[in-house]
């Protein structure tokens, strides 16, 4: 117990039958500051649970430690005086004479970053997918190693990316986010590496780079598909070795980041296509982490509403009523997240009153994006290629205004699918510029 007591950090020791024999002052200032926990379970009360985790449909460490006989690590909801929080759990088995497993201690750290429950801001959910995903970023976060965030827009990727950073060693430090797509190809250099007096036209100073301005931090490259081919080889460059040059300087530098990258796009698609480069791909996704899009989650968009309601309409006491939820809870989100905030936003505009109602959201649904009318492209035109069949298998057709991008975007793609070689010799073929072409492909993704 003397033992128990000196650590700062929540511990509990506790026997095979999950009884809590001890607890030190952290474990019970956070965890029952009111009721003694000496005696009782402890799943009754992380959980309040009347089972063992894993027959409640939760991972049980200490069952995990029992099969693999060795320390185990998981990430739980616990419940405490303020509410549902994520915690992380490393559990300890301690052997008896006999080598078996008597005892455990049990090591638990608050995941300050997301929440079970609605909060101004951080991650919020509780569905499984949600869960998986919060684990592994719980997992790698405290590592020097680079992550790739991968999933659909509006799934919340920089705030995964800052998720990351916060729970890490380096989150005194910065995190400075790198929006890839919209830095153009002439700028990306010298933006993110800095330049020196007199590189180029207009550089009357010399100015420090990202890569700089994040020393000692984080470095989030979004959109990290975006990059243009020629900068790839750089940036792995940097990877690889931690060094890089200003431009217009021959003088070496040390880089002190960790890198996050994330991107919508299939990134291994675009390697089989050579428009990303492999060796960056795989420097790039040492950890990757999916992000579950919101219609893999329904459970979370409760908890997800009740939270974007207060951000978009703070000085308002607004709730929601059941039926608006199950009108929430069937939508699909391709917006993910984003799209949802945007409704709740248009929805509460639309409310007079304290409650929004089935009523707002479906007049909210209404003023968005809808399929847009007219007649549409019959579906053989999006199998069209450059050849004398393809051209005769579209006669008849009723097209809609701009088909013929339609067409050309077809036969790009089914150029790109067969083409083995490289995109200079592509851009050969077609008798297009190489940047013509990347602007194309660009635009095909």
């Amino acid at each position: 117990m003397s033992y128990l007591e000196g650590l700062s950090e929540p511990h509990i020791l506790f026997d095979t039958q999950y009884r809590i024999l001890a607890a030190n002052a952290a474990y019970r200032q956070q965890f029952s500051p009111v009721q003694s926990v000496v005696g009782r379970t402890c799943y009754e009360v992380s959980h309040h649970f009347n089972v063992p985790c894993d027959q409640a449909g939760e991972s049980c460490p200490l069952a995990q430690s029992r099969a693999s006989g060795q320390r185990e690590r998981v990430l739980h909801l616990h419940h405490t005086p303020k509410g549902e929080e994520y915690v992380n759990i490393e559990l300890a088995p301690l052997l008896d004479a006999h080598g078996e497993q008597a005892f455990f201690v049990e090591k638990m750290e608050r995941l300050r970053v997301a929440q079970g429950q609605p909060a101004a801001q951080g991650l919020i959910g509780r569905a499984p997918a949600f869960q998986h995903m919060l684990a592994l970023v719980a997992r790698v976060a405290p590592s020097q190693a680079t992550v790739l965030l991968l999933g659909e827009s509006g799934t919340g990727k920089e705030l995964v990316a800052q998720a990351i950073h916060e729970a890490s060693p380096r989150a005194q430090r910065a995190l400075v986010a790198v929006d890839c797509s919209s830095l153009p190809e002439n700028l990306f250099e010298s933006e993110l590496f800095g330049h020196e007096r007199g590189a180029f036209t207009g550089a009357s100073t010399a100015r420090g780079g990202l890569i700089e301005a994040a020393s000692g931090g984080t470095l989030f490259l979004d959109e990290v598909g975006d990059i243009p081919l020629i900068m790839q080889v750089k940036l792995l460059r940097l990877l690889e070795t931690g060094t890089y040059r200003r431009v217009g300087s021959t003088e070496l530098r040390h880089a002190d980041i960790r890198v996050v990258s994330a991107t919508h796009r299939d990134l291994d698609r675009m390697v089989s296509q050579e428009l990303f480069r492999e060796d960056l791909y795989y420097r790039l996704s040492t950890f990757p982490i999916h992000l579950p899009a919101l219609r893999e989650r329904r459970d979370d968009i409760v908890l997800l509403a009740a939270a974007l309601l207060e951000r978009v309409a703070p000085q308002r006491k607004l709730r929601i009523s059941e039926p608006a939820l199950r009108l929430l809870q069937a939508q699909d989100y391709p917006g993910n997240v984003r799209e949802l905030r945007n409704l709740l936003e248009r929805a509460a505009l639309l409310c007079d009153g304290n409650t929004v109602e089935a009523s707002h959201i479906q007049q909210a649904l209404s003023s968005g994006r809808r399929p847009s009318a007219g007649p549409r492209v019959h579906p053989q035109a999006c199998d069209a290629g450059i050849t004398d069949t393809a051209v005769s298998s579209l006669k008849g057709l009723t097209l809609a205004p701009g088909a013929l991008r339609t067409i050309e975007r077809a036969a790009l793609q089914q150029l790109v699918s067969g083409h083995r070689g490289s995109r200079a010799d592509l851009a050969n073929k077609l008798g297009i510029s190489e940047r013509s072409l990347y602007r194309k492909l660009k635009a095909l993704e």
